[in-house]
């Protein structure tokens, strides 16, 4: 008896023992349910951005939010309170965290390593670091020293503390453009104007399982990547913008995509703060300053301004543009010194593209410059009431050939070029056909080369063909169906 009571204790330890190594070895949570995504690369740097979440999904299966119409949400928009302003969309007896979609954040610890692809014993790792739970469980990394030129493998792990072992894993890629020497094919993808509510797939856009296929070299999203002023919910509180962040990067077309692609992110009104914000508004609970915070600080990639301009080879520069943060009120008279980029970053790009000897010049816009656009109408160039200073940057645009604008913020598919001028403007639609419209498809102006009311998105490529430098714009449909092209060879 004595040693079957031994045996018995002896088991019991082992058991318990055992239990507690796997509980020290496979702890739940936090877990990468936003996975990661980059912004900000040039020949030497990037910005690594990522957030710890308490589940590896968002909750699918989560509770509705209350549809409430947009004359209760002016209302509420008038006499802002947190408290009215959840109660009116949240069910009684529910919190954010029960709702279709939700991906709550969590404490705990995130270490990256990367390295250049199939070169594993160049790796780096950097030391583990918290999350800073004050800014929606987010880090950023900035890498600097790095290659031209060079696809890097990113590992990221995570962990509750110190004490404990890694929760989660995952893994992807960016690419670092070429020198400006370097004549090389380029490609990449514009988006503009999706949200969570308009997805076509359960799982999120389409087109962005359409451009993976396309592996284009990088991204650029013009902006309203996300919508506060929709519905389900109505983001009037700092709180409901952050859950409609969690719960579009937990969708997993998204997520996948930006784990593997070199990405530049711009903001437009509706996710600064809401349709056509301008300095001295507010969305409920939510000021300005603090909407253009909470996208430029914590939710992507951060800069030390939100503009750049990067050179990807000898035939192929790039600017990336903020129109946002530094303009005048829509309403202001039309006159000198109405702005919508302010004096600062209209200096840099008149300076930097009279500098460029890229072949090929590609403007990146959160909205049109030529349009045409609604006469209803009022906050970009192609608008009478900044024609002011449209004018003056079409008339610094025209002077140079090989010179093109790309934009967002139309929910239509569209080429626009003026006889007797060198100007061109290629507007990439909406992301979702559900979200195409504002234009009728028989309104086809003298302008317009090419017009559709449908979602997809512009591809562009520069190339070499019988020894000159040539570039392509193609836009797709969301399956990835070219629907219509021009191509441009350098002088």
């Amino acid at each position: 008896m004595r040693i079957k009571a031994v045996f018995v204790c002896l088991l019991t330890a082992l058991i318990l023992a055992c239990s507690q190594k796997d509980s020290t070895s496979k702890p739940e949570g936090p877990y990468f349910g936003n996975g990661f995504h980059n912004g900000w690369a040039d020949q030497e740097s990037i910005v690594i951005w990522t957030r710890l979440t308490k589940e590896k999904e968002g909750n699918m299966e989560g509770q509705q939010f209350l549809s409430i119409s947009k004359d209760e949400m002016d209302l509420l928009d008038e006499n802002p309170s947190k408290e009215k302003i959840h109660s009116a969309q949240i069910p009684q007896g529910f919190d954010l965290d029960d709702m279709e979609g939700a991906c709550p954040g969590s404490p705990g610890e995130v270490k990256l390593a990367y390295f250049p692809i199939n070169q594993p014993d160049k790796k780096m790792e950097l030391p583990w670091v918290a999350v800073n739970n004050d800014e929606n469980f987010t880090h950023q990394w900035q890498l600097e020293g790095l290659t031209a030129d060079t696809e890097y493998q990113v590992i990221l792990e995570a962990r509750g503390g110190s004490e404990t072992g890694v929760s989660d894993k995952i893994e992807g890629k960016f690419y670092l453009p070429p020198k400006a020497e370097q004549e090389k094919e380029i490609s990449f993808t514009i988006v503009s104007c999706h949200d969570y509510l308009r997805k076509d797939q359960p799982d999120g856009h389409q087109i962005y399982r359409s451009m993976l296929k396309l592996d284009p070299d990088f991204y650029v999203h013009t902006g309203d990547i996300e919508y506060y002023d929709k519905q389900e919910p109505w983001a009037m509180t700092e709180e409901l913008m952050r859950f409609k962040w969690d719960r579009l990067f937990a969708l997993p077309l998204q997520r996948e995509f930006w784990t593997q692609n070199t990405s530049y992110f711009m903001k437009d009104d509706h996710d600064a703060l809401r349709n056509d914000a301008f300095p001295g508004m507010s969305y409920g609970t939510v000021s300005w300053e603090r909407g253009l915070e909470i996208f430029d600080q914590e939710q992507f990639p951060s800069n030390s301004k939100p503009y750049k301009t990067i050179r990807w080879g000898k035939d192929l520069q790039i600017w990336i543009t903020e129109g946002r943060n530094y303009r005048s009120r829509n309403t202001d008279p039309d006159q000198r010194g109405k702005t919508i980029w302010g004096e600062t970053q209209k200096q840099w790009l008149f300076t930097t593209m009279q500098e460029s000897d890229a072949t090929f010049k590609v403007l990146i816009t959160n909205d049109p410059i030529l349009g045409p656009d609604r006469d209803n109408k009022s906050d970009n160039y192609a608008n009478s009431n900044f024609k002011y200073e449209g004018d003056e940057i079409r008339d610094f645009l025209n002077q140079f050939e090989n010179t093109f604008i790309t934009c967002g913020d139309r929910h239509w598919q569209y080429v626009t070029h003026y006889e007797d001028t060198n100007l061109w403007e290629f507007g990439s639609g909406s992301g979702a056909d559900q979200h195409a419209g504002g234009w009728k498809q028989e309104d086809v102006r003298p302008e317009h080369r090419f017009l559709r009311v449908k979602g997809g998105y512009l591809f562009a490529k520069v190339f070499q063909e019988d020894g000159k430098a040539a570039i392509s714009f193609q836009h797709h449909d969301v399956d990835g169906n070219m629907v219509h092209e021009e191509i441009f060879y350098a002088n």
